[in-house]
C-alpha cells in the first residue's frame, strides 16, 4: 500500500489534493488538518504521539480505500516523510511551501543564506547555540522550545527574533528583542527567525545555509592573524591542540576564560561553535571584538575577572582557561561542560589544575609542547627558533 502524504500550505492543499482526500479511508493529521481537510466517514487518527499513527498506518489494508497524511508545509523538510519511510512505507508526495519559505517570503527576505536548525521533539540547547554562533538562522519549534525560549537563552547576544505565530491560521508576525519575546506568550504553531541584523540583504552566496566550515584557510592560523599586545597571543601550535581537544563545532557552547587576544575563541567561532569570551583587560576585551569581527565571528563579550564573572553565563559543553589559577579552572570544572582545556606557562600551577579538574570528576591528560620553527638567518639559510615551552591540560567527563 502506498500513503499519500500532503503538505498544507495555511488552509490550502496542493493542487490534487483535495480530490485525492475526498477519497480517503484513513487520514492522519493535527486536530486542525483534519477538521479542515477530513471527509465525513473516515477513519482519522491525530497526531501528538508519532507511534500510533505510524502502526495504523502499517496496519491499513489495500482494500479498505487510501490512506493519506496531512502535514504542515513541505513533509520532506524535517517533517514526517523520513518516519514513514524508517517505518518501510511507500509514500507519495504532495508537499507545499515550507514554513521557512512561508515567512522568508512573508518578510521579503532571500533565505537561502539562512541555517535551518529544529528544536521540534529535540533538545533546544543546540539549536539555541547555532543562534549564538550564526548571524541568520530560522529556527522550527515546538512546544516549550518556542520564541519565549529561545528569547531567554539569547539575553546578552545582539540578536532580533522575527516570529510568525498561529502559522497557517490568523498569521502574525513580530520582530523584537530576546529579552521582550522572552516576556511574552506564543500561539502555536510558530517559528522563529534569528538575525544578527534584519536589514541587511545578506551576500549572493553559492551554498545554502552560509558559508561551509571550517573556513577554507583552515584552523591554527599564524599569531599575526589577531591583533595582540606584545606577543601575548596562544601560539598556533598550541591552539591546534586545543581546538583538537575542545572539538568546536555547530550546537556547542565555548568559554574562552582569561581570553587575552581571544584567538582560541575566535578559533573555535570559526568552526561553528558559540563563544563566549571572558577577559578582565578592557583593552583586550577591545582586541576580541576585533578579531571576531575582521574573522566573520559571532561571540558574546563579557568583561571581567573570572571566576565571578562566570556567574549566570549560560552553560558550556566544553572550556578553554588562557588565564587563571586553580580557582578559576575550579570555577570552570563546576560548570558542567563536557571538556576542558588548561594551557599554562607557569609551571607551579599545573599539579593545581590538574587536581582541580581530577576532583570534578575529569579523566585528565596532557603534554608540554615545544615547538621550534623555521626562521631564516641573514644569508638565506634556515635556523630552528624555539617558543616558549607551554603545558597543555585536558579533562574530558568520564
Amino acid at each position: 500500500m502506498t500513503v499519500t502524504v500532503m503538505g498544507v500550505d495555511g488552509s490550502e492543499l496542493p493542487p490534487g489534493g483535495a480530490e485525492l482526500v475526498g477519497k480517503a479511508a484513513l487520514v492522519v493529521g493535527g486536530r486542525r488538518h483534519l477538521d479542515a481537510h477530513a471527509p465525513e466517514g473516515a477513519r482519522t487518527i491525530e497526531l501528538g504521539p508519532l507511534e500510533p499513527a505510524l502502526d495504523a498506518l502499517a496496519a491499513h489494508p489495500d482494500g479498505e480505500g487510501p490512506a493519506v497524511v496531512l502535514a504542515s508545509g513541505d513533509p520532506g523538510y524535517f517533517g514526517i516523510l523520513r518516519a514513514l519511510r524508517e517505518r518501510g512505507l511507500r509514500v507519495s508526495v504532495l508537499p507545499s511551501v515550507s514554513s521557512v519559505q512561508r515567512l522568508a517570503a512573508l518578510i521579503g527576505r532571500p533565505w537561502d543564506d539562512l541555517t535551518v536548525v529544529s528544536a521540534h521533539g529535540r533538545e533546544l540547547r543546540p539549536a539555541l547555540n547555532v543562534c549564538r554562533a550564526r548571524p541568520s538562522v530560522a529556527v522550527l519549534t515546538a512546544p516549550g522550545a518556542g520564541p519565549a525560549e529561545l528569547g531567554a537563552g539569547l539575553v546578552g547576544w545582539h540578536r532580533t527574533l522575527v516570529v510568525a505565530e498561529d502559522l497557517g491560521g490568523d498569521e502574525k508576525i513580530t520582530a523584537l528583542e530576546p529579552a521582550e519575546a522572552a516576556a511574552r506568550q506564543w500561539r502555536d504553531p510558530n517559528m522563529v527567525f534569528c538575525l544578527a541584523d534584519p536589514e541587511t540583504v545578506p551576500a549572493r552566496g553559492w551554498v545554502a545555509g552560509g558559508e561551509p566550515l571550517p573556513p577554507a584557510d583552515g584552523w591554527a592560523l599564524p599569531e599575526d592573524a589577531f591583533s595582540h599586545r606584545d606577543g601575548m597571543v596562544t601560539k598556533a601550535e598550541v591552539r591546534a591542540l586545543a581546538l583538537a581537544k575542545l572539538a568546536p563545532r555547530p550546537g556547542t557552547l565555548v568559554w574562552d576564560v582569561g581570553a587575552g587576544s581571544g584567538a582560541v575563541g575566535v578559533e573555535c567561532g570559526r568552526l561553528g561553535a558559540a563563544v563566549v569570551a571572558v577577559e578582565r583587560d578592557p583593552v583586550q576585551c577591545v582586541r576580541i571584538v576585533a578579531n571576531a569581527t575582521a574573522h566573520g565571528v559571532e561571540l558574546r563579550m563579557v568583561e571581567g575577572e573570572a571566576p565571578a564573572a562566570l556567574d549566570g553565563l549560560p552553560e558550556p559543553d566544553a572550556v578553554f582557561v588562557g588565564g587563571g589559577g586553580a580557582d578559576v579552572v575550579r570555577a570552570c570544572a563546576a560548570a558542567g561542560a563536557n571538556r576542558i582545556v588548561v594551557a599554562l606557562v607557569a609551571v607551579d600551577r599545573i599539579v593545581g589544575a590538574r587536581d582541580a579538574l581530577r576532583d570534578a570528576g575529569y579523566q585528565v591528560e596532557g603534554c608540554q609542547l615545544t615547538a621550534s620553527r623555521l626562521a631564516e638567518l641573514p644569508d638565506g639559510s634556515s635556523r630552528w627558533a624555539a617558543t616558549n615551552p607551554v603545558t597543555v591540560l585536558w579533562g574530558v567527563r568520564a
